[in-house]
């Protein structure tokens, strides 16, 4: 038993053991390595030998969806040998971007991958039959949307079309974007939490966190200048509105009782028209005698005029005097009213 697991590396039994890297090839088996398709592997052919089944990746903040992946290309037939391929930084800066992880921790962290039986480090970003050949590869595992690099709409194309490829399915809520964006997002508070820890500020980049803290500092200060200046706008707004509001409705007031001493109908008119009626009355419409005044004497050179027919005083006119003297009695007997009148 033992010379058996020593010779068959298909497959591991344990896992006191990461997996193993890839040499030229790992493939020990004496039977030739014919093609298979997806309904024989399914069905647990060959029985001589695992499916090798391949998946690569760049696996930088390694997480659980990596894993999953991985965990559904380890299970897509009854015995599978899995190999993950991990590009290398120089191939992946050139075609991806920058890494948080070197490519030594990309590879050993998948060596740690309980569904993984084989690292293959430096992978091409481009599987070639001549790749595949050599590694005896039957299958390609990967997500099944189309992976647009290095000038190709989808790197895994030919894998398709040549009935290689098989499906995983992705995760989502996680992937390494959104842990770097996380991170990204909340500088301040890891940078302040690995000081806290006795990291350096030279190891965190002290002048740019020098300058975060300054550009935190002026942000707060204006944030407190345009609060105050809203309620201090807010106020004379208020007390502008009060005033305004107030000024309305005392000229309301103001309108008001100007119209009502001087308009058409006002007051001031009836006053005047009064008191206007009230002197041409005087003066146009004398008053009667009283009874008790003596009567005057006609002239013994004037025979006395013929008795007018009655009429109202009021409504009646005087006849012009005949003299200047007679002009004068009308005028004094006018006065003389007045007098008892008052």
């Amino acid at each position: 038993m033992e010379e058996l697991e020593h010779t068959c590396p298909y497959p591991r039994t344990t896992l006191t053991e990461p997996a193993i890297f890839a040499t030229e090839t790992s493939c020990d088996c004496r039977a030739p390595h014919e093609k298979l398709t997806i309904a024989q592997a399914r069905r647990g052919t060959p029985v001589d030998r695992p499916v090798r089944v391949y998946a690569d990746g760049i696996f930088d903040l390694f997480h659980s969806g990596h894993a999953r992946a991985l965990m559904q290309a380890k299970n897509l037939f009854p015995n599978t040998y899995l190999i993950v391929g991990v590009c290398s930084d120089e191939l992946t800066h050139k075609y991806k971007g920058f890494t948080v992880m070197t490519e030594q921790e990309r590879y050993e962290a998948l060596r740690h991958c309980r569904y993984v039986d084989e690292v293959l480090r430096d992978a091409p970003w481009t599987l070639t039959p001549e790749f595949l050949e050599k590694h005896k590869i039957d299958f390609v595992a990967h997500d099944d949307i189309p992976y647009s690099s290095a000038g190709s709409e989808d790197v895994y194309k030919h894998i398709k079309e040549a009935g290689m490829f098989v499906p995983t399915q992705r995760t989502e809520g996680i992937s390494t974007s959104d842990l770097i964006t996380r991170i990204v997002r909340d500088y301040d508070v890891y940078a302040r939490r690995n000081l806290q820890r006795g990291y350096t500020a030279k190891e965190l980049n002290e002048k740019k966190y020098r300058l975060q803290n300054q550009v935190d500092r002026m942000k707060e200060k204006v944030r407190t200048v345009e609060e105050k200046s809203k309620h201090f706008v807010y106020r004379v707004e208020e007390k502008s509105h009060d005033l305004i509001q107030k000024w309305e409705e005392k000229s309301r007031e103001f309108i008001g009782n100007f119209l009502e001493l001087f308009g058409p109908d006002g007051t001031w008119k009836q006053v005047f028209q009064e008191r206007s009626g009230r002197m041409l009355s005087y003066a146009l419409s004398p008053r009667e005698s009283p009874c008790n005044s003596p009567p005057r004497e006609l002239s013994p050179l004037r025979s006395p005029s013929p008795p007018s027919p009655p009429a109202r005083w009021h409504s009646a006119r005087p006849s012009p005097p005949s003299s200047p003297k007679g002009a004068s009695a009308s005028i004094s007997s006018m006065s003389e009213g007045d007098e008892d009148e008052k």
